[in-house]
Formats: C-alpha cells, sequence, structure tokens
C-alpha cells in the first residue's frame, strides 16, 4: 500500500509538472476548454507511465445483469472501475430515449457524469443510422457520403442529425456548470466496409470533406469546444493507407484503429504489433496521441489472453489507451466477469504497473486539479 501511494505521488507530479509542460502540444480546437487541454496535456504526459484501461458501456450492464447501480463487470474482478468508459450516440439522431444497446440518455448522461466525477474519461462513439435512408449504420446500398456534404441532397437531414447529438453533448455539464470534455470518434473503422461512411462507399475527398464539416459545425456552429476527437481506421498495412482518409491536424487529437481478435492469435498480435508501429511513427510525425479505440477475444477463451497476448503487444508501443468492447451477454463479452477462463489473468493485466485503472487515474485530477473521490 505504501509503494500505491509512493507511486501515485510521483505520477501527479508528473502530471502538474511545468517542465514537463514544455514538451506537450496543443489539441486541435484552438478554444478548447480549460478542462479539455488539462486532459489532452495530462494524457500526453501518462504515456511515459502506463496505458489507460477502458470499457464500453461499463457501468450500464455486463454479463448477467443490468440497472444495478454502481456494478461493473471490471470492478467486480478487480476491485475498481476501469480509467475510461466508452458510450454511443446511437440513436440520439431521432431524439430517441434509449441508445442502440437500450440505454436511456438520461442515464447514460448521468453515467457520464459520474465517471467524470471520479476523475476518469469519457469516449462517444456514434453508430449513427444512414441520414439519406434511415436504415441503420451497417447499410452500405448507396454512396450516402457525398450526399451528406454541403449541396448534398440530404445535407439538411445530416444538420438535424447533428444538432440533435450537440444539444445532448452541451447539456453533459460538472458540478461548476464546467462542459465535460469529450473523445469524440467519429466515423470510426473508416477503411473496413461495412458502414455507410466506410471506403467502399465515398471517395477519400468525400469523406474528409464530411469530417471537416461535421468537426467545424460541432466546434464553430454550436461552440461545443469540449471535444477531443479521436481518428480511429479499421484495417491498414502502410502509413499511407493509414492517412489517406485523413482530414488534417486541424481536426484530430488521437489517431488509431480498431483490432479485434478473431481466429488466429497469432495473426492478431502480429496485424496489432505492426499497426501500433506505423501509428507510433505517424503520432510523433503529426503531434497526436496513439491508442487503440476498439479491441478485444470476445468470449476470451484463453487463460492468459490479457498479460501474454495484448499487455505484451501494447508495452512495446505509446499507447495512450486501450478500450475492450462491451459486454453485452453471456456469449458476446469482452472482460471476464468473475469465474471466467481469463479472470485470474485480468486480475494481473490490472496490477501491472504498465495500466491504468480507475483508482489509479482519480487521484491524479488529470482535469488539473486533484480529485480523491473513490
Amino acid at each position: 500500500m505504501i509503494k500505491f501511494f509512493r507511486r501515485i505521488a510521483v505520477l501527479y507530479l508528473l502530471i502538474h509538472s511545468s517542465t514537463a509542460m514544455a514538451q506537450l502540444f496543443e489539441p486541435a480546437d484552438k478554444h478548447a476548454t480549460t478542462e479539455t487541454r488539462q486532459l489532452f496535456y495530462s494524457m500526453q504526459r501518462l504515456l511515459n507511465v502506463g496505458v489507460i484501461f477502458g470499457h464500453h458501456d461499463d457501468l450500464a450492464y455486463g454479463v448477467g445483469w443490468r440497472n444495478e447501480p454502481g456494478r461493473s463487470d471490471v470492478k467486480t474482478v478487480t476491485g475498481s472501475y476501469p480509467a475510461l468508459c466508452g458510450w454511443d450516440l446511437a440513436r440520439i439522431e431521432h431524439d430517441s430515449i434509449h441508445d442502440i444497446n437500450g440505454i436511456a440518455f438520461e442515464q447514460q448522461k448521468q453515467f457520464v457524469k459520474d465517471v467524470y466525477a471520479r476523475g476518469g474519461i469519457n469516449t462517444f462513439c456514434w453508430h449513427m443510422d444512414n441520414p439519406a435512408n434511415g436504415k441503420t449504420a451497417w447499410d452500405t446500398t448507396q454512396h450516402t457520403v457525398k450526399d451528406l456534404i454541403p449541396g448534398g441532397a440530404f445535407h439538411n437531414v445530416y444538420i438535424e442529425y447533428l444538432d440533435r447529438a450537440a444539444n445532448y453533448l452541451a447539456d453533459m455539464k460538472g458540478p461548476e456548470g464546467e462542459a465535460i470534455p469529450i473523445l469524440f470518434r467519429p466515423f470510426h473503422e473508416l477503411t473496413g466496409n461495412w458502414f455507410w461512411w466506410c471506403k467502399n462507399t465515398c471517395t477519400p475527398d468525400e469523406f474528409k470533406a464530411l469530417w471537416r464539416f461535421t468537426i467545424d459545425y460541432l466546434r464553430d456552429k454550436k461552440k461545443l469546444h469540449n471535444l477531443l476527437i479521436v481518428y480511429s481506421a479499421a484495417d491498414f498495412e502502410s502509413e499511407d493507407e493509414f492517412l489517406e482518409r485523413y482530414p488534417g491536424d486541424a481536426y484530430a487529437d488521437f489517431i488509431g484503429f480498431d483490432n479485434y481478435c478473431t481466429q488466429s492469435v497469432e495473426r492478431f498480435q502480429a496485424k496489432l504489433d505492426q499497426r501500433l508501429a506505423i501509428v507510433d511513427g505517424i503520432a510523433v510525425k503529426h503531434h497526436k496521441i496513439a491508442c487503440l479505440p476498439e479491441t478485444g477475444y470476445e468470449g476470451i477463451p484463453m487463460p492468459n489472453w490479457w498479460t501474454d497476448i495484448l499487455l505484451q503487444a501494447l508495452a512495446k508501443h505509446k499507447v495512450s489507451y486501450v478500450m475492450a468492447w462491451r459486454n453485452g451477454n453471456d456469449h458476446h463479452y469482452y472482460v471476464p466477469y468473475p469465474g471466467q477462463t481469463s479472470a485470474g489473468d485480468f486480475i494481473k493485466f490490472y496490477n501491472s504497473p504498465q495500466t491504468i485503472f480507475q483508482n489509479r487515474i482519480t487521484p491524479l485530477g488529470i482535469y488539473g486539479k486533484p480529485n480523491w473521490k473513490q
């Protein structure tokens, strides 16, 4: 326990050191809020400490439970919440009461506030329904993107979607009325071929135009200066391929990719290492923070998955955060529950000095002041 508090003290000094400040780069939004800037600086400094661990929809449900206050599969196994929680804006575009996974938006908003109050981090993706025809995010039957950019046939519909999301995000306030910083990850897995915004449905120029319009609109029109933007690809084999649809340094703060283990663990390890190395180099050149916004092995059938596979790969690179996907049910889950095959190894992963969960990030005051609420 003494060693733990010494480590926390060292990390706190690292986070708040004015000497380290000279090494940092600024967020892409020149008008980012104070808390948003401090979070961005803190996450840069923590690159030298370890990888922040996150889990999607962590507080809302898990294997065998739903809507139980204070519960979390990560916390049940390790004793700590994840340091980062992921959420989805999907269905907010329709003014729906619930998101795509059945979480009431009012409840989701409270979860965001709870994470922030503990000194943790929130990130949002958006499985937005297709504005051109109302079908799901997975509809690739038409070239939608060109119809959403200025001059497009469904541009006004897209603006209505953005307005609804912006109004929702703008209502996420801290205890002093400050805007809660959000890692916003639009159009994720853009190099794939399964969403209406993917590479098989638009040209690189069309995609970049949509991205730039979206961020400009949220920043300049809707005045959302609490967003740190995450550019998250899927498959790619080279720097050129990763950057083919990159909208430019003024439109991203984090760069990364989603990478799941499906059939071959060896292939997953090789591809993860290869792609992290590519992103490492790009991050340095472009003054961005590298991350792994989605990953996991469904059902986690390996008892040593966390330490011998995932952590070994992450430890070789400067990765800000890694987020495991959601625990939807007893056959679709990405973090263990008590008694699950990998639960013991997940505890070792949690105890590693190379990982950062909620208990380690809370005392650091990553938003600019100490926060000791657990």
